[in-house]
Order: C-alpha cells, then structure tokens, then sequence
C-alpha cells in the first residue's frame, strides 16, 4: 500500500486509516503498508488478527480498542525505509504513535519493533475502559518514549523480553508511568539502552515491576538523575543490573509500598528513600 501525494520531505498531509479491521476475525496478513499517516484501526471487532506486516506509517501505526474478545498482532515493522528526510522524520519523532492500545482484553502481541517515534507504545484508556496483555519480544528504537502508561487494567500489563532506547525531544525517558494509571505493569527481562535523561519516571496508584532487567544508560546530561524515579504508587526492583555509577532509584514520599531487593550496581549503591513502607535489602555495588 502506497500513499503517492505524500511528499518524502515536507510534513505529512492527514490521510483516513488505511485500513479499517471491523467485525469478527478480520485480519490483516503479509502487507507492506510504505507511507501510510496511519496505519491499522483495529478497533471494535473481534479476535483481530495482524501478521507480518512492515512499513513507515508517519503519525499513528496500530490503534486498538474495544476488542472484547482475544486479538493478535505478531511480526509488526516500522522503521522509516521510505523516507528519513529531516523535515519528515523530526516531525514523525515529535508527533508519531507507533502502537497505540485502550480497551482490549488478553491481546498478545509479539516480536513487534519500532523506530524514531514520539511514542513507541502507548497504552491509555476509552469509554470502554483499558489494556491488559501480554506482550513478548517488542522493540522501541530512537523514541521520546518508548512506553507511555496512561492506564491499565488491573490483570496487567505484561511485557518480557522487550527492548527499549529513548534518545529524542525534550526529556527522552524509556518508561513514562503517568498519575492518572492505577493498574498493574510488569516488564521482566527487559533492556535499557541510549543517551535518555531517564530509565523510567513511575507515578499513579497502581503498581509497577522490574524484574531481571538491564539498565546502560541514563542521565545524559549529568544532572544527577536517578534511572528509576518514583513519585506513587507501589514499586518492585527485583534481580535487576544497572551498569553505570551513577543515582540508580529514588523514593519518594508519597510511594505506597516499595520493595528494591537482590539488584547489582556498578560502583557504589545510591538509593534515596523517602517513603515508609519499604523493603530494601540485598543489593550489592562493586568496590
């Protein structure tokens, strides 16, 4: 699919969707979809199944919401091989969704890659209510922000095995858990990487897990940031390497329960803890 008024060096015109998943089991399978302004509306259907497409859609790539029963999307692709001149490409990385989810129950999504968005995934709520799923192997390269939490639903947000680099815009930051979500995410042997201001910056009621991660950079700028800055909620640390010496966590007062055990630093362990409810124990630095 090829948009042929879209120009590869000025910002992009608004297009419909180019595709429309409604119904039950629409799919969507082996497209290349080159310069859509967006992408894939799988919204308001049942078991929606995406597979195996790639392209550069400019302004939005997957949006999902009020799928009640079970979809799918695997082996997804957005890199910008159709045009990464500056005009374009800087205002796809100040504007530019990649995967967007409200309202779905059980999605799986897996082995889904990202690169030079404003967002990578981004997960908020409709009038129908909010995202719980699984979602294994998924990539966010040269975003503002690879994951973006508005909200979640209560089963969970769980993600494994994911990849993640901000180094765009004004405050890049991996991981942005905003006050409005009050549900439960989980992201388990995932990897941090590129010149970001921060890992992840966690606020809300709800409760955030990292579990067998690899943070490598943070605090471009040296202004003494911490990776993982938590304002609310509740908070797991848990089995977890940070590989600079630099601030690794910081607690604030209003943080509910916090529990940051068994990690390992490099250089001297620097953990601020303002809260009362915690648990924090067994973390080793290097001599």
């Amino acid at each position: 699919m090829y948009w042929p008024q879209q120009e590869p060096d000025q910002i992009p015109e608004a297009y419909p969707w180019g595709i429309a998943m409604r119904g039950k089991n629409p799919a969507v399978l082996d497209v290349e979809m080159l310069n859509p302004y967006n992408a894939i509306d799988a919204s308001k259907n049942e078991r929606a199944l995406i597979r195996n497409i790639s392209g550069q859609p400019l302004r939005r790539g997957i949006y999902v919401d009020a799928i009640f029963d079970i979809g799918r999307i695997e082996n997804v692709h957005w890199n910008p091989w159709w045009s990464m001149k500056p005009v374009l490409l800087n205002w796809q990385k100040e504007n530019g969704e990649a995967f967007i989810f409200e309202r779905t129950d059980w999605h799986y999504v897996l082995n889904t890659f990202c690169f030079g968005y404003h967002v990578g995934y981004k997960f908020g709520s409709s009038k129908t209510g909010a995202c719980n799923g699984n979602f294994l192997g998924i990539g966010a390269d040269a975003c503002h922000t690879a994951v973006l939490v508005e909200q979640s639903a209560p089963m969970g947000l769980l993600i494994t095995n994911g990849e993640f680099v901000a180094m765009n815009g004004v405050d890049p930051t991996m991981v942005d858990v905003k006050p409005t979500n009050n549900g439960n995410v989980r992201f388990v042997n995932c990897a941090y990487w590129g010149p970001c201001h921060q890992i992840a910056k966690i606020d809300g009621k709800g409760t955030v897990g990292f579990s067998d991660c690899i943070f490598m950079q943070w605090d471009a700028k040296k202004e003494g940031r911490p990776a993982l800055q938590i304002t609310g909620g509740s908070i797991v640390i848990r089995g977890c390497d940070f590989w600079e010496a630099k601030p690794q966590i910081r607690i604030e007062a209003d943080v509910a329960r916090a529990i940051v055990s068994e990690n390992t630093v490099k250089g001297e362990i620097q953990i601020e803890n303002k809260a009362q409810n915690t648990f924090i124990n067994g973390n080793l630095g290097t001599k």
